[in-house]
């Protein structure tokens, strides 16, 4: 299988390389992709930047490239304390956005002819090896969108809108629209790195990639291979 990654900061691949095999780079459309291997799959890594613009064009140009049969965001997302402590990878059954309003006829974070909530193939993996049973995996919504929440205020505008969410990123919702446009499976696996809104909230995001054991990130690798 060939599998598209995106991450969106340097940090957050430099987690991931290590778990690549036979890594060669080339660059797309001033995108520097590192191609290798996970177990048995060919896989293709992009870093795109913060937010939904960098991801969108990143994942456009990944598809495009490439031709993965799945596509998959992976990096941190904060918790919305409802579920998922810091460590805990979160895989996404649905993403929506939170910061999303077309207008009367559709739902709050629902972009006008799409889906209000964007499919992931997270609720297919309840039986993997890797999900099963694993105390520190979580499954449920990811809510997206152009904003690093960071205050109680902030988050619970999140929750209005999408009320079920476990965590919060600013990428997912971009690439799963891609990937819905394209029909291309997407995947959304999410480290939770900080807890918006609690009084250390910006130590706990700050110090995360000094803490967090890469064997966190060995969850993505036992998924993907």
């Amino acid at each position: 299988m060939k599998i598209g990654i995106i991450v969106a900061m340097e940090s957050e691949l430099q987690m991931l390389l290590p778990l690549v095999e036979d890594i060669k780079e080339t660059t797309v459309n001033g995108y520097l992709i590192h191609r290798g291997r996970m177990g048995d799959n060919e896989v293709a890594i992009m870093q795109t930047g913060i937010g939904k613009v960098n991801a969108a064009v990143g994942a456009i140009s990944l598809i495009d490239s490439f031709g993965p049969d799945l596509v998959v965001n992976t990096g941190i997302a904060g918790g919305t304390g409802q579920g998922a402590d810091i460590l805990d990878v979160v895989i996404a059954d649905r993403i929506g956005y939170h910061d999303v309003y077309c207008g009367p006829g559709n739902a709050r974070g629902q972009v006008q002819g799409l889906p209000e909530l964007f499919p992931c193939l997270g609720d297919k993996l309840v039986n993997l090896g890797a999900v099963s049973g694993n105390p520190a995996v979580r499954r449920g919504l990811i809510a997206s969108g152009d904003l690093f929440v960071s205050t109680p205020e902030e988050l619970k505008a999140v929750l209005a809108v999408r009320p079920e969410a476990i965590a919060v990123d600013m990428e997912s919702g971009a690439i799963a629209q891609v990937c819905c446009l394209r029909n291309v499976p997407f995947l959304a696996i999410r480290v939770v790195s900080d807890t918006p809104g609690v009084e250390n909230h910006h130590a706990q995001y700050s110090e995360f990639f000094t803490i967090a054991p890469r064997s966190t990130f060995e969850v993505v690798r036992a998924l993907l291979s």
